[in-house]
């Protein structure tokens, strides 16, 4: 990354003008439509110099429209005052079509980018690893994706777009006041230095600071995601004063920083208006010392002050616009900080493809950890697990047992030693067609709040309702879905909530039966079931394994008894069990 604050500016925009590519058409047209306030905020004070120099006073009109109007026209007040007039009503009518049309692209551009952008960064949060999402969290994620993209949006669209015609406005002032009296014109820009220093100064403040707020605000909306998914158990214990109480906290130090950015941005307002105001005061006095003179007339110094009551408002409206931006830069350097992060599972250039895989695994040495300075989770794992065996992982919690069938679908990959199937390193294989091979049956089912058909083809889209069914049967479902008011098409709730914990793993096993696929993990499938429940559960596992090589995590020796092997894991390292060494088959080995 760049090391000065320019580099990072010039880097970030030139990251932000790249990213927005796609959307320049549009884009491109409401900055056309907010450059074209310019001429008419030029042209608004026109017909006031008209009315004073050529109707209460006795200059001549202008040189354009003395060429463009009849003679009597021009030697008339009467009809002069009826143009000044219509120059009033056609400058507003046309300045206002301009408007709407500005605001009508520059909602279509705005919403096309925040769309872009949210998709964009979806689909990366969707593809990072499990380590990334471990220590960022969910909140933070879903923070980024909702509310920090809005920041493309407003940046380019409701700040960037009026910044760029609020400057070619001023500049078209500074030129036109500079031709009509420069003297003026020079000292009404001698106060600009003194505002570009309010302006720098209040910007480094405001970007740190809202830095500090956005961390603020994701943290707040943590404890609220953490409060709605655990609220079974705080209400079981009593604790709604609690989380009421964490939230209040978090928020309080989010509202402190709010509050701490809006005095900035008020100090600097208040700066930037006493300043104007001293360069207005000038203008004001030489403006009458040079009329009293003789060497400007009345209409030339309304019309010069006409300008000075707009130039200043719009550096006004430039400096506010730079310094509100500070949020939405913050905001996009955050998006942009997801999108750089890369998964720490990495597909290899020209990985093999794999159709159906035999389903031969095997460990070799493996050890993990979370990170460098964490404690090892496994160490020095080897297992031979042929094609279509059962192996049975038992340990206490926390032993490394879901770590150890996480490896297989390259959630993580190992920090030594290789992790194989049909003889071949994991990481060689292209990772769509590797996690193809896996059905993943959890201890607390993932259903998805959408019908119970939806759930159970999730695993194969375009399966047929026939498929559906015969998948349901062989999981054991069949008979309470057909029971349910609406079957099939019975919508499960949000995390299937509307279904008891022996159904929604049940749904779960369907999945894996259309899945169809030549590795099974079971991972505690019954740990959270009733014994009737965990028998029908187990029957139909039982029609699942047949032909698969399966893994399968459990505490209970019962769930166990179907494995040809059972594995103990403790302290990082995987031995055979005492009952289980006799019933090693031929080619299996652990070590």
């Amino acid at each position: 990354m760049p090391d000065t604050h320019i580099d990072v500016y010039v880097h970030f925009w030139g990251r932000l003008a790249r990213e927005v590519r796609p959307y320049w058409s549009s884009v491109g047209l409401s900055f056309l439509t907010s450059v074209l306030a310019a001429p008419f905020s030029l042209l608004l004070p026109l017909p006031l110099k008209i009315a004073v120099d050529s109707i209460i006073g006795d200059r001549p009109l202008p040189g354009f429209l003395t060429a463009s109007l009849p003679a009597n026209f021009v030697n008339s007040g009467s009809a002069i005052l009826l143009v000044a007039v219509g120059l009033v009503l056609a400058i507003a009518l046309l300045d206002q079509l301009r408007g709407l049309c500005n605001t009508m692209l520059v909602s279509y551009a705005g919403e096309q980018l925040l769309l872009g952008f949210r998709a964009q960064l979806f689909s990366h949060v969707q593809r990072l690893s499990f380590s990334y999402h471990d220590s960022k969290g969910t909140a933070d994620s879903v923070y980024r994706i909702q509310n920090d993209t809005y920041s493309f949006q407003w940046i380019l669209m409701y700040a960037l777009t009026p910044l760029i015609g609020a400057m070619f406005t001023l500049i078209g002032m500074i030129v036109v006041m500079a031709r009509m009296e420069w003297l003026l014109a020079l000292v009404a820009l001698a106060v600009c230095p003194v505002l570009m220093l309010i302006t720098s100064v209040s910007c480094n403040r405001l970007r740190k600071g809202w830095e500090v707020a956005k961390q603020l605000e994701s943290g707040a909306l943590s404890v609220v995601h953490e409060a709605l998914t655990g609220l079974r158990v705080i209400q079981a214990f009593g604790q709604e004063e609690r989380e009421h109480g964490r939230f209040i906290q978090q928020s309080q130090h989010g509202k402190t920083a709010r509050l701490r950015l809006a005095f900035i941005q008020g100090s600097s307002r208040a700066l930037f208006v006493l300043t104007t105001a001293v360069g207005t005061a000038l203008v004001l006095l030489i403006g009458v010392r040079r009329v009293q003179s003789g060497d400007l007339s009345v209409g030339s110094l309304v019309l010069a002050m006409g300008y000075l009551a707009q130039l200043y408002p719009t550096a006004q409206l430039i400096s506010e616009t730079i310094t509100g931006m500070q949020g939405g830069l913050a905001s996009a350097a955050r998006v942009f900080a997801v999108l750089d992060e890369l998964p720490d599972v990495l597909e290899r250039p020209h990985a093999r493809p794999l159709g159906r895989a035999q389903g031969g695994l095997s460990f070799r040495n493996v050890s993990f950890s979370y990170s460098a300075t964490a404690q090892p989770v496994l160490r020095d794992v080897s297992i031979d697990i042929p094609a279509g065996m059962r192996l049975g992982i038992k340990g206490v919690t926390g032993a490394g047992k879901t770590t150890l069938v996480n490896l297989l679908s390259r959630f993580y990959d190992p920090t030594q030693g290789q992790v194989l199937l049909d003889g071949i390193d994991l990481r060689d294989y292209r990772l769509a067609d590797l996690r193809r091979q896996f059905a993943l049956v959890l201890q607390d089912p993932v259903l998805f709040s959408t019908t119970i058909a939806e759930n159970i083809a999730y695993a194969k889209p375009d399966a047929t309702r026939d498929e559906i069914i015969r998948a349901a049967e062989a999981a054991h479902a069949h008979e309470f879905i057909s029971q349910l008011p609406d079957g099939y098409e019975t919508l499960v709730g949000e995390r299937g909530m509307r279904l008891s914990g022996g159904e929604r793993q049940r749904i779960s096993l369907a999945r894996a039966f259309l899945r169809d696929t030549p590795i099974l993990i079971l991972d505690e499938p019954t740990s959270s079931v009733d014994v009737k429940t965990e028998a029908v559960i187990m029957e139909a596992m039982e029609h699942l394994m047949k032909g698969r090589t399966s893994l399968l995590i459990a505490h209970r020796l019962t769930t166990l008894r179907h494995c040809s092997v059972v594995v103990e894991i403790a302290n990082g390292r995987v031995t055979l069990t005492p009952s289980a060494i006799a019933e090693v088959p031929s080619g299996a080995a652990v070590s």
